[in-house]
């Protein structure tokens, strides 16, 4: 069986060379050159020389076969795995239950313990090296402003909890998720992106944590975002400058890792200038084909392209680049390692969570988007444990002449009316004739609709979006389907009872103009075009188009920046601390901290480039009904 189900190839080990002017879907971070290894044996060889080792990582590990391969590479050791400690799998689906939703095959809550909850660990011994496992009273709780400073080399002879000295001549390994809470040692961190876990679920080759057995994939799914990923989460925040090495594991035959202060030193050049994400693909039942044939390396054998995952923090990875070796870690990480200078005036709002989300919606030769709305804020916060909702935006990308999108009800919409044509067409299978009851609006390219939490909405057929988005990204109830299956040969859940606790039925009629955003031009000369696309009250971020015709100056003003190139040739980034220009082309999305301060866009080649970027809105923050922003 394979241990990974996905149409997309791997990472590849070295980096290979993007058509000239293409989006590039391995972007690289340079590193010092030889800071990359690679392989088993370079790994048994960093690890031999210290006493006790603890190798931690991420769900979807192949513990059993990392150790295997150790031991094939020449590595003698004691080892000692975690996953021995873990607690009963009765008491872990007992303590879990509270979070997972019970039967809802989509939603639970956010998990608010630890990850030492699942274990059974020894007492901690008197004066020993390590600290409390749990951070909820430390300087890295679920949502500090620092996480602290780089820590001294650790005491590698180490002790285990519980008072178990081991002898110093000999390595001892403990590893498993949650090695950290064992012991204070040497600290090995195996990455795993959120792509390649989901294509290892995908091939029933991953477990929740404590799970002896795999789940269906889309149950694993909700319970890693909602319990796993929370609590894993925590714990890195925690140990981010104490590791000595982070790996990527996503290749299990061939591993790569680097140096904990070389990365470190990596996150902190990115923190203070620009940098990509790594973007990622997946098909869906209504995708399309634009995505398909304008992006090069994406596998032709998918059946379509329904999303790019552009800038979704949760779910992204940062690629480190060393002589075009090439290593994943989690975008986590960089929040992890200095949330401030990501998020500038903003960490206090937000703490580790990045607010601004991208992704591209194909509909070009797919079908319509379901119809949906979104949360209200007091019902994610009390339903589902999140903490802002999801307030998104449709930037029209690409269009053919007949693309549209449905937003905002018809004047004189009767709520019982529509409900009752749902109710039907769920229980009998009969069509909804959307238009009676949702206004349809011609989306041509340069378009911004606006879309606040309970706006009944939808993109149709023939254009790509790029979504501009809060960052939430799951909370979608569905209100009709157009009668098709999934992917997977089955019914897509449809969600009526949260679709009518959240629509907001005010938005209707002439009120839906206020949701087309008209543009408002702020500045222009020879150089530049600025134009504000003014977003929604309920929106905590802003939105300009920029018309390049040479060079603008611009300042984050204490925000994040989340921009990309949407029309030309492509542009340069210039700022402080980069030893060279950055060059994005078109489609591509990039991130500039608030730590940059100012930076220098310029277009590429002879004809103007058009520029989407969006930040932090100050006054939306100042607002007192918005304080439960606030993370105190």
């Amino acid at each position: 069986m394979t241990w990974r189900e996905s149409p997309q190839p791997l990472l590849p080990l070295r980096k290979p060379e993007p058509p000239a002017g293409q989006p590039d879907i391995y972007p690289g971070h340079p590193l010092v050159s030889g800071a990359i290894q690679v392989g088993y044996a370079a790994l048994a060889r960093a690890i031999a020389g210290h006493s006790l080792v603890l190798i931690d990582g991420y769900i979807g590990i192949f513990w059993e076969e990392l150790r295997a391969s150790l031991e094939a590479a020449g590595l003698k050791a004691r080892w000692l795995a975690t996953a021995d400690f873990l607690k009963p799998e009765a008491e872990l689906e007992a303590m879990l239950a509270p979070f997972l939703g019970g039967d809802d095959p989509l939603f639970g809550k956010r998990f608010t313990g630890d990850l030492s909850d699942f274990f059974i660990l020894p007492p901690t011994p008197p004066h020993s090296p390590l600290p409390e496992a749990s951070g909820r009273d430390s300087d890295a709780s679920e949502y500090p402003n620092a996480i602290g400073q780089e820590v001294s080399p650790h005491r590698y002879g180490g002790r285990f909890r519980g008072g178990l000295d081991f002898p110093p001549a000999s390595t001892t390994i403990i590893y498993g998720i949650g090695a950290f809470l064992f012991a204070d040692g040497y600290r090995v961190y195996i990455d795993l992106p959120k792509n390649e876990i989901q294509y290892r679920s995908r091939a029933g080759c991953l477990r929740n944590i404590g799970a002896r057995s795999a789940d269906d994939p889309k149950a694993q799914y909700k319970r890693m975002y909602f319990v796993d990923w929370p609590a894993l989460n925590r714990h890195k925040a925690l140990h981010v400058r104490q590791i000595d090495l982070f790996a990527d594991g996503q290749d299990p035959a061939l591993p790569r890792f680097i140096a904990g202060v070389d990365a470190r030193a990596a996150f902190d050049r990115l923190v203070h200038t620009a940098f990509r994400v790594r973007p990622w693909f997946e098909p869906g039942a209504w995708g399309g084909q634009w995505l398909k044939s304008h992006i090069p390396g994406l596998a032709q054998d998918a059946p379509n392209y329904a999303w790019s995952f552009e800038m979704i923090a949760p779910e992204q990875g940062i690629i480190l680049e060393d002589d075009g070796a090439l290593l994943e870690l989690s975008y986590d990480w960089l929040q992890y390692h200095d949330n401030r200078a990501v998020l500038g005036d903003y960490a206090a709002n937000f703490g580790y969570e990045f607010p601004i989300r991208f992704d591209f919606l194909d509909t070009v030769g797919g079908g319509n988007l379901s119809l949906q709305c979104h949360p209200r804020p007091d019902f994610i916060r009390e339903q589902f444990g999140e903490h802002f909702t999801q307030d998104e935006t449709y930037y029209i990308f690409a269009a053919e002449p007949a693309a549209f999108v449905h937003l905002g009800f018809q004047p004189g919409i009767d709520p019982a009316d529509f409900r009752t044509a749902l109710e039907a067409s769920q229980g009998e299978g009969s069509p909804v004739a959307v238009e009676r009851y949702v206004q349809r609006h011609p989306a041509q390219v340069g378009d911004l609709f606006l879309i606040p939490h309970g706006a009944p909405h939808c993109s149709g057929a023939g254009s790509v979006v790029l979504e501009i988005s809060a960052t939430p990204y799951i909370f979608t109830f569905k209100m009709y389907d157009w009668l098709r299956l999934g992917l997977d040969g089955l019914p897509r859940p449809i969600n009526l009872e949260r679709a009518f606790a959240n629509l907001d039925f005010s938005l209707a009629g002439d009120a839906v103009q206020a949701l087309l955003s008209q543009p408002v031009l702020v500045h222009e000369d020879a150089a530049c075009r600025i134009e504000q696309l003014p977003t929604h009250a309920k929106h905590f971020y802003d939105i300009q188009r920029l018309t390049l015709r040479g060079s603008i100056d611009l300042r984050t003003d204490g925000s994040p920046q989340v921009l990309m190139a949407t029309a030309g040739s492509g542009i340069t980034l210039e700022a402080a601390g980069l030893d060279a220009p950055l060059r994005f082309h078109v489609a591509e999305t990039f991130i500039v901290p608030a730590a940059c301060g100012a930076f220098r866009l310029s277009a590429l080649g002879s004809e103007p480039a058009a520029v989407i970027r969006a930040y932090l809105r100050p006054a939306w923050f100042q607002r007192e009904e918005n304080q439960w922003l606030t993370l105190d």
